[in-house]
């Protein structure tokens, strides 16, 4: 297993390479993942309306929901909640404010795109009709129950759910082995889930599908527009992601494990000029 500084220096490396990624592949992997996420979403959704006993349906798709994340981490995309970390290789001068920013922007439509996409599949495929339509009226009440929040409870509940989002990410990167990197990612996630904290990503599935599923099935639900997907809850969530993820998880792991660690190699005798192109000591080559 990688200790917590040894994930730091490998999330480095593969952060840079986020933020090198052409335009093109950022927003197809942004797809990907936004769709990943959808589905995992959608089996949650499934799974828990035919459960009557509603901390029994609530605990059931909590742990179905993170079939998202683990595509996302194992087969290899782009997932604008987990990339809030990218400000660890920023601020370790591997990365730039702006390739950050950019990576940032074309995953986040990327994302968008894959969620409404798997949600109109599944409006259009009928999907939804399962249990004599019961998903269909459950999916319309969880979009319109996502639009009524105050931007308050909306960006608190965003800050708590990327805070265990980016920490499931963490965990992952510690597993060497495949069935323990599904198994720490897990937890988190179906934790978010649990206590109806708010993902910015999987939200974007949750009302477009909701929006989508009340115009062809005929469900009336107060409120619920695509002008209110954004303004009452992807804003103030996307806001409370970035907080969650990079301010305090990102930020503060990169105090805590690397930033040290850092200081430490520069204060090191010689390194300066091994950084400048000259070499060191055997001693001292054997540090690094």
């Amino acid at each position: 297993m990688n200790s917590p500084s040894e994930i730091g220096k490998l999330y480095v490396k593969v952060g840079k390479g986020k933020m090198e990624l052409p335009v093109s592949k950022m927003f197809v992997l942004g797809i990907f993942a936004g769709a990943y996420i959808a589905f995992g979403a959608v089996c949650s959704q499934a799974i828990a309306v035919s459960i009557p006993l509603q901390s029994v349906a609530k605990a059931a798709g909590a742990f179905v929901f993170p079939i998202g994340l683990m595509m996302v981490l194992v087969a290899g995309s782009e997932l604008f909640t987990g990339n809030c970390l990218l400000v660890i290789p920023v601020l370790e001068g591997e990365g730039t404010m702006s390739g950050m920013l950019k990576n940032w922007l074309f995953v986040y439509i990327g994302n968008l795109a894959g969620g409404v996409l798997v949600a109109a599949a599944c409006t259009y495929g009928h999907v939804y009709s399962l249990f004599d339509q019961q998903l269909a009226a459950s999916v319309v009440t969880t979009a319109a129950g996502k639009v009524s929040l105050s931007f308050g409870d909306a960006l608190i509940r965003g800050i708590l759910c990327n805070v265990l989002v980016c920490v499931a990410v963490w965990i992952s990167f510690a597993a060497k082995e495949l069935a323990g990197k599904i198994l720490g990612l897990m937890l988190p996630v179906a934790a978010f889930v649990l206590c109806g904290f708010e993902h910015s990503v999987a939200n974007m599935y949750f009302i477009s599908s909701g929006i989508m599923t009340s115009s062809v099935y005929g469900i009336e639900a107060d409120g619920l527009t695509w002008g209110s997907m954004f303004v009452n809850n992807l804003i103030p969530v996307t806001l409370g992601n970035i907080i969650g993820g990079s301010l305090i998880v990102g930020l503060g792991y990169w105090f805590c494990y690397i930033r040290p660690c850092s200081h430490f190699r520069e204060a090191v005798p010689g390194n300066e000029a091994k950084r400048r192109g000259h070499h060191g000591t055997g001693e001292l080559s054997g540090m690094q």
